[in-house]
């Protein structure tokens, strides 16, 4: 293949559209969350987190991520959605960064990563949960399912996690 057709591969991937990492919330519930704000997925056994006394029952507590303290948050529990099984043996842990903050989202399976436009991105008004919409940047209906697209911002700057 010469390099004027791999230059222009690459430019056809990236026109496809935004990457996210793909997971799902709970057993009925699909999630994205943008790469830009995503630094690794990782399983982690239950007891490498360390709970935390006097916290919102959504924080599951501090754990180790490359020799950095980060708090684990179960997302699901975050969102008022059904949660995880407390029986688990080990959690799908998403890292993610915004700005110079970063946290652990617990969820129930890492899916991979997905593409799809910013245009695709539809208003979640009417489509999901009212108390969701803060933690929106919209949603996206791929194959007769509703992908939640998280903003990263706005859970890091969420009231819950702040005891201020």
């Amino acid at each position: 293949m010469n390099s004027s057709k791999l230059t222009s591969l690459k430019q056809d991937q990236n026109n496809l559209g935004d990457g996210y990492l793909r997971f799902q919330l709970n057993r009925h519930t699909f999630a994205t969350l943008s790469m830009r704000h995503t630094q690794e997925a990782v399983v982690v056994p239950v007891e490498t987190i360390t709970s935390m006394p006097n916290m919102p029952a959504c924080i599951l507590g501090l754990m180790n991520w490359r020799s950095r303290i980060v708090w684990a948050i179960n997302l699901p529990r975050m969102f008022n959605l059904e949660y995880l099984d407390n029986r688990l043996r080990s959690y799908n842990v998403i890292i993610i960064r915004v700005d110079s903050v970063l946290l652990g989202l617990v969820v129930q399976e890492i899916q991979g990563t997905t593409k799809f436009m910013p245009d695709d991105i539809r208003s979640p008004v009417g489509q999901v949960a009212s108390s969701l919409i803060p933690y929106l940047r919209g949603c996206v209906i791929q194959q007769k399912e509703i992908l939640l697209v998280l903003d990263a911002q706005a859970i890091v700057q969420s009231s819950i996690l702040r005891s201020d």
